[in-house]
């Protein structure tokens, strides 16, 4: 019976992030993940596990019924976390025209990683109380909602590194075989997400 209802919320989980329909919080890992390639999985792995860890804290406080905002407050700010990812990333491409060469030299992004890293947890919180809205409806009147909220979370996981690994093998595929240059696909992502997420925004304003 455990182990029954623990695949059945980390499924739930695993088909809600990698849901279309909810396409906004896989244009944020995609915006995330921008910048990195293959080479780099250890920092992805971080950082998306950041990411995890950020709207798991408010994933549970939400749907614990202890911290509460507007849906409309949350289905604003989300896009504003995709919209200042992407626009991070397009500073940190124009100010260093060398970014990809000298990342690759050093290990760093002229202080971009530490800056990823930080957003990927604060903005993480954000995407929790929006994982939390579709959770609640779920739960109805569980006695626990404690391996339900793991189990969502463990799927949630599991489906963003699916997202990451497929904007790898796209990457992958644009820069080898197709020969884009890495800044100018990082540029295409960048602002495809920037574009999508200020339409989102404009749509979702709070009235």
């Amino acid at each position: 019976m455990f182990q029954t209802e623990f695949f059945s919320y980390l499924q739930l989980g695993f088909n809600h992030i990698s849901d279309l329909g909810a396409y906004d919080h896989i244009l944020f890992v995609t915006a995330l993940c921008a910048l990195s390639d293959v080479r780099q999985w250890r920092h992805l792995l971080w950082l998306v596990t950041s990411f995890t860890l950020g709207h798991s804290v408010t994933l549970a406080l939400s749907t614990l019924n202890i911290l509460t905002f507007p849906s409309r407050i949350v289905e604003f700010l989300i896009p504003v976390t995709i919209f200042a990812t992407a626009c991070v990333n397009v500073v940190a491409l124009s100010k260093r025209h060398d970014f990809f060469e000298q990342k690759a030299a050093n290990g760093k992004g002229a202080g971009h990683e530490f800056t990823k890293y930080a957003m990927a947890v604060g903005f993480g919180f954000i995407h929790g109380m929006g994982f939390s809205t579709f959770l609640k409806s779920l739960l109805g009147k569980e006695a626990s909602i404690t391996m339900p909220l793991f189990a969502f979370n463990v799927g949630l996981e599991i489906g963003q590194m699916m997202i990451v690994g497929c904007l790898l093998l796209l990457t992958l595929f644009v820069t080898r075989l197709l020969r884009v240059a890495r800044r100018d696909w990082a540029l295409i992502v960048s602002g495809a997400a920037l574009g999508i997420a200020l339409t989102l925004m404009l749509k979702n304003f709070p009235s």
